[in-house]
């Protein structure tokens, strides 16, 4: 069950990573207007949704990318949906329950 619910959360991560490079373009209006970089930080997070999403597969530093993924979850949540309002209640409560399972495979995961 551990690699089955590893490769359950870690896959979705992995595409969500590639859906930064397919929609660049599109995903770059979710950056707020406040953070310079726009797009290039569409390309950061895809990376780092890529990197963690293979970190926790293979079992490697999951301590690191569990938190770290953690922690970038966290900051869209608070930035992007939550001041989105009512519309974007969904997103704010996937990402803070992604953030907890991350937040637990760290916890729970090998260096």
């Amino acid at each position: 069950m551990n690699l089955a619910g590893r490769v359950l959360f870690a896959l979705p991560m992995a595409v969500f990573g590639l859906f930064h490079f397919m929609n660049a373009g599109a995903m770059k209006g979710m950056v707020p207007n406040y953070i310079p970089g726009g797009v290039v930080w569409v390309y950061i997070t895809g990376i780092a949704l890529i990197a963690a999403a293979v970190s926790i597969i293979i079992e490697k530093m999951t301590k690191l990318s569990g938190l770290l993924l953690g922690i970038m979850l966290l900051i869209f949540a608070f930035t992007i949906h939550l001041p989105g309002g009512e519309t974007s209640m969904p997103s704010l409560l996937k990402d803070l329950a992604l953030a907890g399972a991350a937040f637990y495979i760290s916890a729970n995961g090998k260096n």
